[in-house]
């Protein structure tokens, strides 16, 4: 891979000579999140979100030189959406062309046992993602639409599929296997296929970048923290364990999913409240969690609510709080000595108290933040445990659509050396 210095580069985005940016679009059931990338220097040239596709007014927002553009108007489906993006880039910049877009990637939920790794889309692959869609329905149906609308649109440019399971395809089997009854597991392909690979996968990779060490000697504990929560062991590179299971549901409690939960409330809900296999979905995922017990799932509000004194909004942060330590301290046992954890996505990365509570009383093992680090709210990985801590804590900013455009260019120039 051949990288031109700054100055001699055809065009101020262009990184890698004669390619130039990656276009990396997240599609979700009534959202399209779209960024260019920058997959040498990393920075994101620009960036949008198009929100509420298909109700009567949709939100668009595009990003780029310091400037955030804003509109509102009906945005039909996702070709439509899609559209604006492209008109986005035209109108306010950076066009396509000069930006030298070098692939498209784009992120898929579930992957299954199908994929272990990035891969460029054909027609093959995309009925192959589209066949995992029973495993994932809240997300592969509309990350099969975003990637057939932005092929027939952006159809002179190389796509790529990076899997947010992809990571986690290499888990112990005793740890993939549910004790289920084996020929019905096999049956539905019913394993843990985990979620939130790709920021998994950066975190601990750039934790052994940021301390100078190499990956092979580290045992991390990753703790991805959003509205979506999971977490993670990972063993010299190797993840040995996460939080997440079938589907992204599984876990730790967050924003509005239950995490883990007595699969029997599904048969209790059912035979005592008449509730419908779709409700009940809807319930464990949209109405549960902190929004579940408070009534929000932004964690500002919910400092707010608490300083207010909402009991409701305490027993959730002290639930939220409770599961996070619970999952510390087995993965401190799964992996039998924790040389980091790390702390990265929204909540995460900028709410102090979370991480404060998350180790307090954990000085047995090894964990502690000191106070005026941990208050540090910046983009920056930093070290947040005091200097005598046996295990280091650590703040270390996630992101994904750099992770992704990277992946998508390997990919492609692999293809490239392939013929």
């Amino acid at each position: 891979m051949t990288i031109l210095p700054e100055g001699e580069r055809p065009n101020p985005y262009s990184a890698y000579g004669a390619h130039g940016s990656v276009l990396v679009m997240n599609s979700g059931s009534s959202s399209l999140k779209y960024q260019l990338v920058n997959p040498v220097g990393g920075e994101a040239i620009a960036a949008g979100t198009i929100e509420r596709i298909g109700e009567e007014s949709g939100i668009i927002k595009h990003r780029f030189a310091g400037n955030t553009t804003t509109r509102e108007e009906p945005v039909a489906d996702h070709g439509h959406a899609l559209r604006i993006a492209l008109s986005m880039f035209d109108e306010v910049g950076p066009t396509l062309s000069d930006a030298d877009v070098y692939a498209v990637g784009h992120r898929v939920v579930q992957g299954g046992s199908l994929f272990a790794d990035p891969v460029l889309v054909d027609d093959g692959v995309l009925e192959r993602i589209r066949s995992l869609s029973p495993l994932a329905p809240l997300h592969n149906p509309a990350n099969v639409k975003g990637i057939e609308v932005a092929r027939s649109l952006l159809g002179d440019v190389p796509h790529v599929a990076v899997f947010d399971t992809a990571f986690f395809q290499r888990l112990p089997q005793h740890v993939a296997t549910y004790a289920l009854d084996a020929e019905v597991a096999e049956k539905y392909a019913i394993r843990r296929y985990g979620a939130h690979g790709t920021s998994h996968q950066y975190v601990s990779g750039k934790v052994a970048r940021v301390l100078g060490r190499r990956i092979e000697g580290l045992n991390t504990i990753v703790l991805h923290l959003g509205n979506g929560a999971s977490a993670s062991a990972v063993k010299g590179g190797v993840p040995v364990e996460t939080s997440m299971g079938l589907t992204p549901l599984e876990g730790l409690v967050m924003g509005t999913r239950t995490g883990d939960i007595d699969p029997a409330v599904v048969f209790h809900l059912a035979r005592n409240a008449g509730m419908s296999i779709d409700e009940i979905d809807d319930l464990f995922n949209k109405r549960s969690g902190v929004k579940g017990l408070s009534g929000v799932n932004d964690f500002r509000e919910l400092h707010r609510l608490m300083e207010a004194g909402h009991e409701g909004a305490r027993l959730a942060f002290d639930v939220y709080i409770h599961r996070l330590r619970k999952y510390v301290g087995a993965y401190a046992a799964v992996l039998g000595r924790v040389d980091v954890v790390a702390f990265t996505a929204g909540v995460g990365e900028h709410d102090a108290e979370v991480r404060a509570a998350v180790v307090e009383g954990l000085e047995p093992l090894g964990l502690a933040v000191d106070p005026d680090r941990n208050a540090v709210d910046s983009g920056e990985p930093r070290v947040i445990s005091p200097d005598w801590t046996s295990t280091l804590v650590m703040v270390v900013p996630t992101m994904e659509e750099l992770a992704i455009a990277r992946q998508s260019v390997e990919v492609v120039e692999a293809a490239s050396r392939a013929g």
